[in-house]
């Protein structure tokens, strides 16, 4: 069966791997050094050896990038192993967390649904309740491996310094909602998929309760799942009616890796 390009519209919903955008914590931020055509050309007379730079059409070999990077930077897809040791407690288990090379790509083209929390102030840590009254909104029932994206203030400040701090986050039990009904790929426009940092540990020293520490993230140990971080356009999507694409990086053990995520959409 030919598919022709005009049945299918096709969202990106990543950022850009890039140098002068801040998309990370200064210490975590990408660096790209770039090679221009010239500058290769002692690489390719060492691949070709009794080459001179003359031989080349204009003097120029290829150009290249040199990365400095994590499997967190840009938009990616952390595996079950990124969040701890084990996981499926409540499934059966512990037993030991997948890496990213090992998460089923059936996890990573699903049907997506999109929940729409920009209205929550920053640090807001999104509840059980919040989640229902959304799919009760959207008129949707969730489906096991539906890929559960949330839209936060968060996609709006990219490009902006405050980025990393921006929106609402998944707590325990919101992320335990999703994962009790099959879930087992989410994703967030934000930075973190749990509450930015700065208002945990604000919540931290005010009230010293510890079981905020990560929480969305650790509820990987309950239920095993994997969700996007750094997401982008996400509010140009429907709630439903897409499809989401984000393989992975296939990195050996890995605790995640870099994906071009897109939302695909049959016309």
């Amino acid at each position: 069966m030919t598919i022709h390009p005009a049945s299918r519209r096709i969202v990106d919903l990543s950022i850009y791997l890039e140098n002068d955008v801040l998309s990370d914590p200064p210490p975590l931020a990408p660096k790209i050094v770039y090679q221009g055509h010239k500058e290769t050309i002692h690489e390719f007379m060492h691949l070709y050896p009794g080459t001179t730079p003359e031989d080349y059409p204009d003097g120029e070999a290829a150009a290249a990038e040199r990365l400095q990077i994590t499997t967190h930077s840009g938009t990616h897809l952390d595996a079950p192993w990124h969040y701890h040791s084990t996981m499926d407690a409540r499934l059966g288990g512990p037993r030991r967390s997948m890496t990213i090379d090992e998460v089923p790509l059936e996890w990573c083209f699903q049907p997506g649904v999109k929940l729409d929390f920009r209205r929550f102030d920053d640090g807001y840590r999104v509840m059980a309740s919040d989640v229902e009254a959304e799919l009760k909104r959207i008129g949707h029932e969730l489906a096991p491996l539906e890929i559960v994206v949330v839209n936060t203030r968060a996609g709006s400040r990219y490009g902006h310094d405050d980025y990393v701090n921006t929106g609402c986050g998944m707590g325990y039990e919101a992320t335990m909602y999703l994962l009790e009904r099959g879930v087992r790929v989410t994703g967030t426009d934000g930075w973190s998929w749990d509450p930015p940092m700065k208002f945990v540990a604000q919540r931290l020293r005010e009230t010293g309760d510890k079981s905020m520490i990560w929480e969305g993230h650790k509820a990987g140990r309950d239920i095993g799942y994997c969700h996007l971080e750094k997401l982008h356009n996400l509010e140009v999507l429907p709630p439903t009616g897409f499809t989401i694409a984000c393989f992975p990086q296939k990195v050996r053990g890995g605790s995640a890796g870099s994906t071009r995520a897109v939302a695909i959409f049959d016309l």
